[in-house]
């Protein structure tokens, strides 16, 4: 039997998992093999889930150590028939009080950001990389984006979205799984996971109102955006 099987059926049967006794590596939890072998799986139940369960799966989420510091989950927001995937990269302080992605001054901007190309917040659906909130606003480690993708993967498999912006450098490096600069993503489509979503990149609302001056660019972005969802291309 593997070690993750083994792990699953004990788990099962309400006992604890066992390994042989050998000295752990420097600094790893003996059980900590354990989990990540099982890990897998939890990721093959996560894309069987319907909206309702994948919501209360999100609520329950202990995947990562954010689950301790968190005051609520993030799910995301909009119409379940939403074209339009508006995807960031984690809750703040705000969104994580409220359970609500880009609420506040940011949150406002978006809005604006998307009224402009002729679409209402209640028709779209937004998300987070991330479904809880990183101590302090920091950028999301890479362990707490791997455990959290399954959750986004399943709901952009359930909305079948026809366009995604990611909006800010995090999530379009996270969601592209690259290091290149957002100046050098924007203008162009790129495409998202087996079903190649068409995913455009524009820069983040809360750096649009501490920079104003490129709301130009993010403008030319949405415009883009929509031509891509519209099927017309430049």
């Amino acid at each position: 039997m593997n070690s993750a099987l083994r792990g699953q059926y004990l788990a099962a049967l309400g006992l604890e998992s066992w390994t042989l006794r050998r000295s752990p590596a420097a600094g790893v939890s003996p059980s900590a093999p354990v989990a990540d072998a099982c890990a897998p799986a939890a990721a093959g139940r996560v894309a069987d889930l319907g909206w309702v369960e994948l919501r209360a799966a999100v609520a329950a989420c202990t995947r990562c150590p954010l689950s301790a510091t968190r005051t609520q989950t993030v799910f995301g927001v909009g119409s379940l028939e939403a074209k339009w995937l508006i995807v960031g990269e984690a809750p703040g302080a705000e969104e994580d009080r409220q359970g609500e992605p880009f609420v506040g001054r940011a949150g406002q901007l978006l809005n604006a950001m998307l009224r402009a190309i002729g679409l209402e917040r209640e028709q779209v659906f937004i998300a987070n990389v991330l479904k809880c909130r990183p101590p302090h606003n920091r950028d999301p480690a890479p362990l707490e984006a791997a455990r959290c993708l399954p959750y986004l993967e399943r709901q952009i498999a359930l909305l079948q979205p026809r366009i995604m912006l990611a909006v800010g450098r995090i999530s379009a490096q996270n969601l592209l799984k690259t290091d290149v600069s957002l100046g050098r993503l924007r203008g162009q489509v790129h495409h998202f996971g087996a079903s190649r979503v068409p995913l455009v990149v524009t820069y983040h609302p809360a750096y649009l109102l501490r920079a104003p001056a490129e709301k130009r660019k993010a403008w030319e972005d949405l415009q883009f955006a929509r031509e891509v969802c519209s099927g017309v291309q430049r």
